[in-house]
């Protein structure tokens, strides 16, 4: 493909005109199609894509629209391409761009702010006040690919070089599709105060976002670190992880549980990744007073919450936004460093061609599915020279 001048390439990574791609069409309702190779502009590198994990808001987004808002509505119809926890190539460097080199490998963070408003200024551009106006005669900047922009259902996606992070070349393809998850555990305990080396941490909900988040508290120094949830092989692979104490819900009650291992006083901190209807309540009974509590699941239901226990406790309630504050480039360093093994919530891997099949496998658990990824077909190859 020709690219303009003002766009550096390399003859050892050749980009097509056109590339495969998964469109979103009618609820539920994708299709494999040709679509053009995006050309990066000012501060935007070009990725070619060699893995993708599917993540639970991926679903929500091809099933149900929000909270994709493409040109200011819902996402169905309009040419978009989902899919956002990605890891590639670098193949172009747009104009200015000195700051990655072609050939790099890289995994990406969804959101980049416009650098213009309050939130971005603050360093909060998952928080940006300008979200989703980049459209028509609005170009305010901001991009979160697969939620307001195309995604990494697809060949090649442009990424402007504020999202990305460098990826050791001792990690996979498949663990470096984690590091995004691994960044948004980071990101809340970052939010509930950074250092927890010493404190007490619960985690509810034994998801890919739960079960790293177990990884990254115990990495940062957390003791206790406590995890429930309603699956025995889920809350094994927590103790994997470093989980001190695992309950099953189905079994005991959480809160008179955590109770009872920290001498009823409860824990310094919780992270809800649950979603569960009562995740706020439990989770409040299950802090001490003056703890706080990170929600980092999207309830489907708006839950009643005992505000006046939250008030006469003091206790603090923070909610997160995808993988803030270059959190990712935090967990990518404990990821190099082996500090945990992200690699043991990675349960299927399925061609780029083979996403509806992926996909079933995501939605319905199939085989206790936790992270499936989708990988295109040169990274498949490479990866087999590799192994010769």
């Amino acid at each position: 493909m020709a690219m303009p001048d003002s766009v550096k390439t390399s003859t050892e990574y050749p980009i097509p005109e056109k590339m495969k791609a998964w469109v979103l069409g009618d609820p539920g309702n994708l299709s494999y199609e040709d679509k053009a190779v995006p050309v990066p502009s000012r501060a935007e590198v070009l990725v070619r894509i060699d893995a993708v994990a599917i993540c639970a808001t991926d679903l929500e987004i091809i099933y149900h629209g929000p909270p994709a808002m493409i040109e200011g509505g819902l996402p169905f119809n309009k040419g978009f391409t989902p899919g956002h926890e990605y890891m590639g190539t670098v193949v172009a460097l747009g104009p200015g761009v000195d700051e990655y080199k072609i050939g790099e490998r890289v995994t990406v963070e969804i959101h980049a702010g416009c650098g213009q408003c309050k939130r971005c200024r603050e360093g909060m551009y998952t928080s940006c006040h300008n979200y989703g106006k980049n459209y028509g005669d609005v170009d305010k900047g901001h991009r979160a690919n697969g939620f307001t922009t195309d995604g990494g259902f697809t060949e090649y996606q442009v990424n402007h070089i504020n999202t990305l992070v460098h990826v050791d070349d001792s990690m996979s393809d498949e663990e470096a599709t984690l590091v995004v998850t691994a960044g948004t555990a980071m990101y809340g305990l970052t939010e509930l105060g950074g250092l927890v080396a010493g404190e007490s941490v619960v985690v509810t909900g034994p998801g890919p976002i739960g079960l790293l988040g177990v990884a990254v508290a115990k990495a940062l120094g957390a003791q206790p670190v406590i995890l429930t949830g309603t699956r025995d092989n889920r809350l094994d692979i927590g103790k994997q992880l470093g989980a001190d104490h695992v309950i099953n819900v189905r079994n005991e009650n959480p809160v008179e549980a955590v109770r009872k291992l920290t001498n009823g006083k409860g824990v310094d901190y919780v992270v809800e990744c649950s979603a569960a209807p009562n995740a706020v309540n439990d989770a409040a009974q299950m802090v001490n007073r003056g703890g706080k509590i990170c929600l980092a699941a999207f309830p489907h239901e708006s839950p009643g919450v005992d505000i006046a226990h939250l008030v006469r406790n003091n206790i603090y309630l923070y909610g997160i936004r995808g993988e803030g504050k270059t959190a990712t480039h935090r967990a990518e360093a404990f990821m190099r460093q082996k500090r945990f093994d992200a690699t043991l919530i990675h349960t299927h891997t399925f061609a780029m061609s083979d996403l509806l099949e992926a996909i079933r496998y995501a939605k319905d658990r199939v085989e206790d599915a936790i992270k499936v990824v989708v990988k295109n077909d040169h990274a498949v190859a490479k990866n087999a020279i590799a192994a010769e």
